[in-house]
């Protein structure tokens, strides 16, 4: 693969990354996260149990997790259930141990530079 297209595929991913970070960036969409972390599909009245959110909000809610894609959405009969997608969430898992080695990277470069100005 080419720098070039090398690059499109970054540019690609952090496109991709930055909607999952900003879908997770709400506290009402993480406790939704949270909810759905035991790997059943809920519907949106389970969901809504025990808050102060309405089905209107979780229900948007729902739909920016979905178009992050976090959560995947199925209508059963009258219900429409939503499951967390743990795909995602390993990318993530790659991606941040990547951005972790290149921090490390450059922190082992600036000691490497302010040790050897000090000689």
């Amino acid at each position: 693969m080419g720098a070039k297209s090398r690059k499109k595929v970054l540019e690609a991913q952090t496109v991709k990354y930055a909607a999952i970070f900003a879908a997770l960036g709400d506290p009402i969409r993480l406790a939704l996260v949270n909810k759905l972390s035991d790997g059943t599909a809920k519907s949106i009245s389970s969901l809504t149990d025990g808050t102060k959110v309405t089905r209107q909000a979780v229900t948007k809610h729902l739909r920016v997790l979905e178009d992050a894609g976090l959560v995947q959405g199925s209508r059963i009969g009258r219900e429409n259930l939503f499951e967390l997608d743990l795909r995602p969430f390993k990318d993530m898992k790659d991606y941040l141990k990547f951005v972790s080695n290149q921090w490390d990277a450059a922190l082992l470069r600036l000691q490497a530079f302010v040790e050897d100005d000090d000689e």
